[in-house]
């Protein structure tokens, strides 16, 4: 069963096939996808991963997760499902 990755604090220079590369030596990728600004088309920072087996992305966790990468230390964990129920950030609702 495929597992998703979340990955964060990643280079703003890294595209999809540079994140795909970086995990690549840990697992087969599935799909690799940097997050991207909608306007400006520039990376925000972080993006998502998945690998073919929990045990190719529990090793990817492992080896990456802390690892140095163009001078920023990458964030690798397990993929939280969007929470569709969450207050925007918009929405103070009765607060105020």
């Amino acid at each position: 069963m495929e597992k998703r990755l979340f990955v964060g604090n990643l280079p703003y220079s890294v595209d999809d096939s540079g994140l795909e590369a970086a995990f690549a030596d840990h697992g087969t990728v599935v799909s690799a996808v940097v997050i991207r600004d909608r306007e400006s088309g520039r990376s925000r920072g972080f993006g998502f991963v998945e690998m073919e087996t929990e045990e190719m992305a529990e090793k990817a966790v492992s080896a990456l997760d802390g690892f140095e990468m163009d001078g920023r230390r990458l964030r690798v964990n397990e993929a939280q499902p969007k929470n569709n129920d969450r207050q925007r950030r918009s929405d103070f609702g009765e607060r105020w």
